[in-house]
């Protein structure tokens, strides 16, 4: 596969699973095309045209030939200064790596991470919040987001990317859009009654049992194994954690049990302030499992795979293939 056919899928298979649908997505992009037509001339040269066709902001090829053709990629959760200095190190020992694909954003996709968050307004809508209120919630938890990314040194792997000459590349929201949508529809299937039926299901996952055996499996935060989940948000995409007044507006909404890779304190009490249930899947378990249903699509087309960097690599490759 060439370079740009690898963005591209990871782009097209991050759509296909945003539980936003193809038609908000096209809205979307829509409406940045718009934005686009009505710069001045000056300030389109300044425009990331690459907003035009993907409409997640922290997923972009980073450095190298877009043409070039890639039988294999170094990938992995973090792949930051030291892991560019090992994909050089696995080259000069003779071990082709011909792209280096990270899952958290790296570079200019990171500098723009807040702007995805906007999805988590959409997703409390769907959820039941007025989309007016969803968004009130969210414009300044963005805002403070996007603050916090700006004093950081987000380059530095592109840099040493390029001087070393390895095309770079990260994938994170479709990433984590196939991992929300691959547990809602096994929540949506197995119907778990309990929060300890959530958290047996998810060990039943490959990445979550190498989770549990590496100290960072599934666990409840709030509430306990007999209480009943009710209604079940599987809260995994928009960039990073959103606004903790959410929680409120979730219980009025009817969420009964939040799944999630990760939770900051405040927003744990803030669930347990509304009688939210939480159970935190694992981050690098949650992410990996992501990236692996992108990179069995890479497999599948003749691409080798070398993980790193916490990377919990399950191939589903050959069971596809056998159906």
């Amino acid at each position: 596969m060439k370079f740009r056919e690898i963005y591209d899928l990871a782009v097209k298979k991050g759509i296909a699973a945003d539980l936003r649908g193809e038609a908000e997505i096209a809205r979307v992009l829509e409406k940045q095309r718009k934005e686009y037509e009505e710069l001045k001339e000056s300030d389109k040269a300044e425009y990331d045209q690459e907003r035009l066709s993907n409409p997640f902001s922290d997923t972009r090829m980073l450095y190298g030939d877009e043409n070039l053709e890639i039988g294999n990629v170094l990938t992995g959760i973090d792949m930051e200064v030291g892991e560019v200095l090992l994909a050089d190190r696995l080259r000069e020992k003779g071990q082709a790596v011909d792209l280096i694909i990270a899952h958290h954003p790296e570079g200019k996709a990171m500098a723009a991470l807040h702007n995805v968050m906007h999805l988590q307004e959409d997703l409390l809508a769907q959820l039941g919040v007025p989309i007016n209120v969803a968004e009130g919630i969210m414009i300044g938890r963005i805002a403070e987001v996007g603050r916090s990314i700006m004093p950081q040194n987000h380059n530095r792997a592109v840099d040493a990317a390029r001087l070393l000459d390895i095309p770079l590349m990260c994938v994170h929201t479709p990433a984590d859009n196939l991992v929300t949508s691959f547990l809602t529809k096994l929540f949506e299937e197995k119907k778990p009654e309990t929060v300890g039926a959530i958290v047996k299901l998810l060990k039943e996952i490959p990445e979550y049992a190498a989770g549990v055996r590496l100290n960072a499996g599934p666990a409840i935060v709030v509430g306990s194994e007999k209480r009943r989940t009710g209604k079940i948000f599987v809260d995994m995409t928009g960039g990073t954690g959103g606004a903790k007044e959410a929680f409120e507006k979730m219980a009025i909404a009817g969420v009964g049990t939040v799944v999630a890779m990760h939770i900051a304190e405040g927003h744990r009490k803030e669930a347990e302030k509304y009688n939210i249930n939480v159970v935190i899947a694992g981050h690098i378990a949650s992410d990996s499992l992501g990236m692996n249903l992108l990179l069995d699509e890479l497999e599948q087309r003749k691409v080798a795979i070398r993980p790193c960097s916490g990377l919990i690599r399950v191939s589903r490759a050959a069971k596809t293939r056998k159906k």
